[in-house]
């Protein structure tokens, strides 16, 4: 009985025990000579790691990427909702948003996907992992009188 899954897999044969298969699936009989043999010492299985605490500089970063992931979720769904409007987190940029990318917050409104956003931004034009925050004015300016065209 053979059993092969793939190459570089042990078979197991009725008389002749483990083998190991090359990348053509051909049979090496000697490659388990071939290999250098395990140290001893090296691994033990019984083990146990020791974790050490993260610095307190560490942690605070965690926090901090935590607080803006949470505020952004927020902002994100605030802009979905239509609450706040996407046009005015570019023009008066909140803290929240300065790291974001253009084409996250622009995606994050009811009927934007990726093609819409693409196109709007080709216009301009800009990258769509242009922060929010590295826009000049002049680009702010764009992109919020595209979104919010004026009604009249």
């Amino acid at each position: 009985m053979t059993v092969r899954s793939s190459p570089w897999t042990h078979v197991e044969t009725m008389d002749e025990g483990p083998q190991q298969l090359d990348l053509n699936g051909k049979c090496d009989r000697n490659a388990h000579q071939a290999r250098a043999p395990r140290a001893t010492g090296g691994c033990n299985m019984n083990t146990t790691a020791t974790v050490r605490s993260a610095s307190p500089q560490c942690m605070r970063a965690l926090g901090r990427a935590n607080k803006v992931r949470m505020a952004r979720a927020d902002l994100k769904r605030l802009v979905a909702f239509g609450e706040v409007d996407a046009a005015e987190v570019i023009l008066y940029c909140p803290w929240e948003a300065s790291s974001m990318a253009v084409a996250e917050l622009l995606m994050s409104q009811r009927r934007w996907g990726a093609g819409r956003c693409r196109k709007t931004l080709a216009m301009l034009p800009m990258s769509e992992s242009k922060s929010i925050g590295s826009m000049t004015e002049r680009q702010r300016r764009l992109l919020a009188s595209l979104l919010d065209p004026p009604t009249g």
